[in-house]
């Protein structure tokens, strides 16, 4: 019997009612080739899809599940909340008590607003920057994605590289235009943006470490070289931390890197693995948002209290336990490097990037610190070690162009294990 029958039979089910028989378009495994598992449950560091197979979980649902699926705190939390009512439209105390957490947490922030996904709180953040600033430009870089809202569908990276889409059809011309898309790590090219529009540049919105052309960190003195050059020139600063918030440290990248930007995005982790979205910065900023100010933004279900009950209980746990970014940080190390040194005994082209729990093998020698390089690696190459990864029951993100997470439930032997597949794989 085919090992993934049921996977495929609901894989077809689904493409008559639902685009493409996905909500989201990397699930369809177009860039790696065979069926898509069909996932029914999740413990731990292990997923399971509706065969029975059993897999590693290295996707951790694009990010948010640090500490492991059904974690028994957050579960708990959710299920209390859910008893009390899933939605109402109104306030409630527990947006009170995750913002005061986020703040907590990211200094740069003076006040926060919860939204329900990262694309709102991206889309919410520039808005809010042109209003500030009284300017149409806005500045993002080539490979970073920040959700699909049409101002950021300009060479972003992720999904839309995979599908080989150059931006996305809908996205008007007129709108586009305000959007001036720079290579990622090169300071010469924001320096010519910024001399080119002169006083118009309203923001410049930047992944700290993308994590949609693969993991690429940024090279040495480059976000403090964006801090200089959008302080001098009165633009807003983002920084799209809805991948790397509470992930590559509890205070995310900017306390990484001890940058301080003008404002941030958050989502992922602050869900607890339900949908969330945050965007916060500086209080003259954030007063322009309605009802204080001109700014509209609103949603009903935003700061609901399912999201906010499971949030509230990850960030918890993690700044209760401190230690856990260390081992994180020591388990990823580990296996980054035991596998590329298997691929060099064995002959294989291929490098990596890490940057804490987060990294991306790519299938390709050399350096990669932007989009242009990234998109050298051998795709094909990727997708028959995807492939063999998932027989042996190693799940992976299923595009060259994604990040690879490891959480706090992985453990030793998860990690032997992953090693031993990608021997086999490779």
């Amino acid at each position: 019997m085919d090992r993934y029958e049921k996977s495929k039979q609901l894989q077809s089910r689904a493409e008559r009612v639902i685009p493409g028989g996905v909500d989201s378009p990397v699930r369809a495994f177009k860039s790696v080739g065979g069926a898509p598992p069909w996932i029914v449950k999740g413990k731990g560091s292990r997923i399971w899809d509706a065969d029975g197979n059993e897999y590693i979980d290295y996707v951790g649902s694009w990010g948010p599940l640090i500490l492991g699926h059904a974690h028994p705190e957050v579960v708990e939390a959710v299920e209390k909340a859910n008893r009390s009512g899933a939605s109402f439209g109104a306030s409630t105390p527990a947006e009170v008590d995750l913002a005061e957490a986020v703040i907590e947490a990211f200094p740069s922030m003076d006040k926060v607003r919860f939204v329900s996904s990262g694309t709102e709180a991206t889309m919410s953040a520039i808005r809010v920057s042109r209003a500030s600033t009284k300017r149409k430009y806005i500045v993002k870089f080539e490979g970073c994605y920040h959700g699909h809202a049409d101002s950021l569908l300009v060479k972003a990276g992720s999904g839309v590289a995979t599908l080989g889409i150059p931006g996305s059809a809908g996205v008007l011309e007129e709108l586009a235009q305000f959007t001036l898309a720079l290579p990622f790590n090169n300071r010469q090219a924001v320096v010519d943006a910024f001399d080119k529009f002169r006083g118009q540049i309203a923001c410049v919105i930047v992944e700290p470490v993308a994590g949609n052309m693969g993991c690429v960190p940024p090279r040495e003195g480059y976000l403090e070289f964006l801090r200089e050059i959008t302080f001098r020139n009165h633009t807003v600063l983002i920084f799209d931390e809805v991948m790397t918030g509470f992930r590559v440290a509890f205070g995310g990248a900017q306390q990484l890197y001890n940058i301080k930007p003008d404002m941030t995005t958050l989502g992922k982790i602050i869900g607890g693995g339900l949908p969330v979205g945050a965007y916060g910065g500086r209080a003259e900023i954030m007063e322009m948002i309605a009802p204080l100010g001109p700014v509209y933004q609103a949603g009903t279900l935003s700061g609901n209290p399912l999201a906010m009950a499971a949030g509230l209980a990850a960030l918890k746990h993690l700044r209760s336990n401190p230690d856990i970014y260390e081992r994180l940080e020591r388990r990823t190390a580990n296996l980054v490097n035991k596998v590329l040194e298997i691929a060099q005994n064995k002959g294989v082209p291929l490098s990596a990037n890490r940057v804490g729990s987060m990294f991306t093998w790519f299938f390709q020698a050399g350096d990669i610190h932007d989009w242009d390089s990234a998109a050298k690696s051998d795709t094909e190459a990727f997708a028959k070690f995807h492939r063999a990864m998932l027989e042996q029951g190693v799940y992976l993100p299923p595009s060259q162009y994604e990040a690879i997470f490891v959480g706090a439930a992985h453990g030793e032997k998860d990690i032997e294990k992953t090693v031993a597949a990608a021997k086999e794989a490779l």
